[in-house]
């Protein structure tokens, strides 16, 4: 098991790397000046010229780059020139709403998309299963902001059982904080259940026509022990890989619905980052998200590994 997470630690490394390249080298390339951007209205030939000397902008790209990575590696993720904030200070303000509306989105997909492919697998092939396998085509089809403003008409503005926008901590006001985070996450939690039910219940169709099912029921246990245990148990080991690369999924839904929403969460805060063209706070949050996902990625794996040994041992 340590050489299995040594292996994983050591492939971790280049793909970190070509994480940091890449956001370092797509924020360089925005069209603008980020000097002329800094300094407004003062922006004379003599003082853009001094700015992007003290800032390194005349130098190459690849020594840019190395400069800010070697910042990065000490801790130093920059500075925002527009409100002197550290990037640091930035996300670690914002990350506790964003990771709050990625859990209740991930349960929400997780109360409709389980219960559902249960469902579908002990009836496969029946009408239910071929509304359900529809229905749930049909809502990859809707887009996010779509969702969000029939929501939003819906429970805000006919019903007015929920807010529309706004945000208040869950320290002051736990019921408030429910209250405004309902709808994000319901946004969120309808994109995130079509893809849970369809692979879950794939793979549950595909248990329940094992020998040991077959074994099992000539036995004479009861059908919904062999759905529950002997069919659910092994086929919800895909339900790990498919959280983890939700996140990625949720980070980018994310940077709608908090816009739409007013949620002062990280996706608030790129999307705020790329309008004033804050390029240091930008390439920060960027590379702090990808690596946050790549980590993820790596905890799921792990998961994975100790809830099937074979993966571990190299025999799967």
């Amino acid at each position: 098991m340590l050489f299995f997470v040594a292996r994983r630690l050591l492939y971790l490394v280049p793909v970190l790397i070509a994480v940091s390249v890449l956001t370092f080298v797509i924020a360089s390339l925005l069209p603008g000046d980020l000097a002329y951007v800094i300094l407004g209205d003062q922006a004379t030939p003599e003082n853009v010229a001094a700015l992007r000397h003290d800032m390194g902008l005349d130098q190459p790209i690849w020594l840019r780059y190395l400069g800010w990575l070697w910042h990065i590696l000490q801790g130093d993720f920059g500075r925002s020139f527009r409100t002197g904030q550290t990037v640091l200070q930035a996300v670690s303000e914002r990350v506790p709403i964003s990771f709050e509306l990625m859990i209740l989105a991930e349960l929400i997909g997780l109360a409709i998309g389980v219960p559902l492919a249960i469902a579908c697998a002990a009836k496969a092939g029946s009408a239910f299963d071929r509304f359900m396998t529809g229905s749930a085509f049909g809502m990859l089809s809707v887009p996010t902001f779509l969702s969000a403003i029939l929501l939003i008409y819906l429970f805000a503005v006919e019903l007015r059982l929920l807010p529309a926008t706004g945000y208040v901590p869950f320290t002051e006001d736990p019921v408030a904080n429910l209250r405004f985070m309902v709808l994000p996450a319901l946004t969120l939690g309808l994109a995130e259940w079509p893809g849970i039910m369809r692979v879950l219940r794939s793979d549950m169709i595909a248990a329940l026509q094992e020998d040991y099912i077959a074994l099992a029921m000539a036995k004479g246990l009861k059908p919904s022990r062999i759905l529950f245990v002997h069919a659910l148990k092994p086929s919800s080991l895909t339900l790990v890989t498919i959280t983890g690369i939700n996140i990625g999924r949720l980070i980018g839904g994310a940077v709608i619905v908090e816009s739409i929403f007013a949620l002062p969460g990280i996706g608030r805060l790129l999307v705020g980052a790329i309008y004033t063209r804050d390029l240091i706070i930008l390439q920060g949050v960027v590379l702090l998200v990808a690596a946050g996902f790549v980590i993820m990625n790596f905890v799921v794996d792990m998961l994975y590994a100790l809830l099937d040994p074979r993966i571990r041992h190299g025999h799967a």
